[in-house]
C-alpha cells in the first residue's frame, strides 16, 4: 500500500495551475487583476501567437519591493487578506495568492517591479517552476511581468488549445471586460505590436462603451440607476428595439467585479419579458454595488461565479429597477405629440363611388359519384411517390450528376388522378379541396417550408446551393470571440450559399447571399448561426446535424403569403410538396394539410344515415 507523502512545491503549483489557468486569457485576467489591485491608472497588456508565444501585462501601480517581489511567488503569499473574517469581507480582485506561481510553473515567467521611493527595480526570472535568477534592474514605478513558452512543462495541455485566433478573441473580450468595469483606468492592448483597443481614462461608463462598442449601440442605451436596503444598481441597458441572439451582451459586474451570475441574468431576461421576441435577448452593462458581507466570491477557482447571502432580495431589487426603467422608456413615446401638418386647403373633388357587389369565383363542378373509389392522403402520398416523375426527382438528390446531360421530360401529374377539386381560399394562408371522400386545408406556408426545408439539405448534400452575389456589399462587425469563429467557418458559411470576406480586425464584408435568404436579412442570419456556434448547438465538425438546424431556421422565416395564390400555382405546390420525402408534416413536424372526411362532416351535421337515404332516392 501506498504511503502517505507531502508534494513537491513545483508539482503542487503545477496542480494548482490546473483549476487557475485553464487558457491564456486567464493569464491576463488574473496579472490584470493584480494591476487593479496595484492602483494603477494605466494598464498596457501585450501578447503574440493567441498568447502561447508570449504575454505582457504593465502597470503604473505601487510596485514590489526586493522582499515583496521574492515572497509573492511562493505559493499563498498575499497582501489581500490576512485573517480568516477577510473573507467575507472582500473588497480587492485576488486575494488567494495563487495566480503568481501557478504562472510560474507552467511557463518562462519575467518580473520587473519597482516602488516609487527605490532607486532601482527588482527582476525575477523562473523557468518552469525553476529560479534562474535574481537581480536588480532599472524600470519605472510600476509592474512588468512577461510570460513565454506557455505550458513548456505541460504539453499536453497543449493539445487542449483552440486556434491562435480564438485564443486571441478570449483575450481580447477578456481586456474589454476590465476596461468596463474600471472606466477610471487606461488601458491599451496589442496583438504582434499592433494596437488593437485603446483608450484612455474616461469619465464615465458610457465613453467607455462608445469606445468599445461603438456610438450606434450607445444610443440605443439607458440608464438605470437605483438604491434599495444597502444596494445600488446602476448602468446601461438597451432599449426594446435593441436584442441580440445570444447572452453574450448580457455583462454583469459586482462591485465592479466581471462576474457570470444566474440571479441577475434570470432578473434581466424576466424584466424584458413582452418587451422583446421570445428566444432574442437584451444587451446590458449593469454594475451591483453591495457590502462585501453579502457576497460569496470564493466559488469558483477563477472567481468568475458569485453567491448572494440573500438570492431573493437581490433578484427582486434588480427586476424592480429594470421595470421601472423600461416602462419610464414606454412612456417617453406615449409622451411624444404628433406633429400636426397643415395641407394646403384646396377644394377637392368628389368621387362617386359605385357600390361593387362581391362575387363569388365559378366552381368546377364535383362530381356526385367519381368515376374511382377516392384515395385517402396518405394513399395519394405513396401514389405520388411512386410516379415517375417522383421517382426522378429521388434520383436526381440520391445520385451525383452524371458526366453527360441527359434530357428527362417530366411526366406530369393528372388531376384525374389525384381527384382534389379546388374549392378556394381560407382565412389567408389556406387552400381548400374537395376530394370526394371529404375536404382537405392545406396550410400553405407549412407546405413552401417543407419544400425549402428538404431542398435546402439536398442541395448541401450535393454542395448545389446557388449563391447570388450582392450589387452593394454589407459590412458587418462582431465582437473578438464571434469574429474568430466566423473566420474558421468560412468554408461552412460558404457551403451554406455565403460570400463573406475578412474586411479588418472583427470586420467582414457579405458580398454574397444564398438566393433562398431574404433581402436585408443576411447580417442577422450569419450572427445567429454564430452565437448558435458559439454556445455550441451547432458544430462545424457535423455538418449535416448543423445544415438541418439552419434549413429548419431558415424555413421558419418564410411568411404568411401576402395575396391568394392562382390554382396554377396551387397545382405545382401540391406537386412539389408529394414530391417531398415527408409531405405530410412542417419540418418541426407540424400537419402540413389537415383532412377531414365525409364521415367526420355526417357526424357534424348529425346525418349519419345520409348515403342510405340518398340510396333510396
Amino acid at each position: 500500500m501506498a504511503k502517505v507523502r507531502l508534494l513537491p512545491d513545483h508539482v503542487a503549483n503545477q496542480i494548482a495551475a490546473g483549476e487557475v489557468i485553464e487558457r491564456p486569457a486567464s493569464v491576463v485576467k488574473e496579472l490584470v487583476e493584480n494591476s487593479i489591485d496595484a492602483g494603477s491608472t494605466r494598464i498596457e497588456v501585450e501578447f503574440r501567437n493567441g498568447g502561447t508565444s508570449l504575454m505582457r501585462i504593465e502597470d503604473n501601480g505601487g510596485g514590489m519591493s526586493h522582499d515583496d517581489a521574492l515572497l509573492a511567488l511562493e505559493r499563498h503569499a498575499t497582501s489581500k487578506i490576512e485573517k480568516v473574517k477577510d473573507l467575507d469581507g472582500l473588497s480587492t480582485m485576488g486575494f488567494r495568492g495563487e495566480a503568481l506561481p501557478s504562472i510560474a510553473s507552467v511557463s518562462r515567467f519575467q518580473l520587473q517591479t519597482r516602488e516609487a521611493d527605490t532607486e532601482s527595480g527588482t527582476e525575477v526570472v523562473i523557468d518552469g517552476g525553476k529560479m534562474l535568477h535574481v537581480r536588480d534592474c532599472g524600470m519605472p514605478q510600476g509592474t512588468r511581468m512577461t510570460i513565454t513558452k506557455l505550458f513548456n512543462t505541460v504539453p499536453a495541455r497543449r493539445k487542449f488549445l483552440k486556434s491562435v485566433t480564438t485564443e486571441s478573441a478570449h483575450i481580447v473580450h477578456c481586456v474589454r471586460l476590465y476596461a468596463l468595469a474600471h472606466p477610471e483606468i487606461g488601458f491599451s492592448l496589442l496583438d504582434d505590436g499592433r494596437s488593437l483597443f485603446q483608450s484612455p481614462a474616461c469619465a464615465s461608463l458610457r465613453n467607455r462603451v462608445a469606445e468599445i462598442f461603438g456610438k450606434q449601440m450607445v444610443n440605443k442605451l439607458i440608464e438605470v440607476d437605483a438604491a434599495e436596503d444597502g444596494m445600488r444598481l446602476h448602468g446601461l441597458i438597451g432599449k426594446p428595439t435593441l436584442s441580440r441572439s445570444s447572452r453574450h451582451e448580457m455583462l454583469f459586474f459586482v462591485n465592479n467585479r466581471p462576474v457570470e451570475n444566474k440571479t441577475l441574468s434570470y432578473a434581466l431576461v424576466e424584466s424584458y419579458y413582452g418587451h422583446i421576441a421570445k428566444g432574442r435577448y437584451p444587451v446590458a452593462f449593469l454594475f451591483l454595488d453591495i457590502d462585501p458581507e453579502r457576497v460569496d466570491v470564493n466559488v469558483h477557482p477563477a472567481k468568475r461565479e458569485i453567491r448572494f447571502r440573500e438570492e431573493a432580495k437581490a433578484r427582486g431589487f434588480a427586476v424592480r429597477t429594470l421595470l421601472e426603467a423600461l416602462r419610464a422608456e414606454t412612456e417617453s413615446y406615449r409622451n411624444i405629440k404628433p406633429v400636426e401638418v397643415k395641407l394646403p386647403s384646396k377644394a377637392e373633388p368628389k368621387i362617386e363611388v359605385e357600390a361593387i357587389q362581391p362575387t363569388r369565383p365559378k366552381l368546377p363542378p364535383v362530381a356526385a359519384k367519381p368515376e374511382a373509389p377516392a384515395k385517402s392522403v396518405r394513399r395519394l402520398v405513396q401514389q405520388e411517390k411512386s410516379t415517375p416523375k417522383a421517382v426522378a426527382l429521388k434520383r436526381e438528390v440520391e445520385k451525383p450528376a452524371p458526366a453527360q446531360k441527359v434530357k428527362v421530360e417530366p411526366v406530369p401529374v393528372e388531376s384525374k388522378e389525384r381527384n382534389w377539386n379546388y374549392l378556394g381560399w381560407a382565412q389567408g394562408e389556406f387552400a381548400t379541396f374537395d376530394t370526394g371522400s371529404g375536404v382537405v386545408l392545406l396550410n400553405v406556408r407549412a407546405a413552401e417550408q417543407r419544400i425549402l426545408y428538404e431542398r435546402l439539405n439536398s442541395d448541401f448534400a450535393a454542395n448545389a446551393i446557388r449563391c447570388q452575389k450582392l450589387l452593394i456589399a454589407q459590412p458587418v462587425e462582431l465582437d473578438p470571440v464571434s469574429s474568430a469563429l466566423l473566420e474558421e467557418s468560412l468554408a461552412f458559411f460558404g457551403r451554406l450559399g455565403f460570400e463573406i470576406a475578412p474586411f479588418g480586425r472583427n470586420f467582414f464584408r457579405i458580398e454574397g447571399t444564398p438566393t433562398w435568404l431574404e433581402d436585408g436579412e443576411a447580417e442577422e442570419f450569419v450572427k445567429e448561426t454564430l452565437a448558435l456556434l458559439r454556445q455550441g448547438s451547432l458544430s462545424g465538425e457535423k455538418e449535416g446535424v448543423a445544415v438541418e438546424l439552419i434549413a429548419k431556421r431558415a424555413a421558419a422565416k418564410l411568411r404568411r403569403p401576402g395575396r391568394e395564390p392562382s390554382q396554377s400555382e396551387i397545382d405545382q405546390l401540391l406537386e412539389r410538396l408529394f414530391a417531398c420525402e415527408k409531405p405530410l408534416t412542417d419540418p418541426e413536424g407540424r400537419p402540413s394539410l389537415i383532412e377531414i372526411s365525409t364521415g367526420e362532416i355526417d357526424k357534424r351535421f348529425q346525418r349519419r344515415n345520409r348515403r342510405k337515404q340518398d340510396d333510396l332516392f
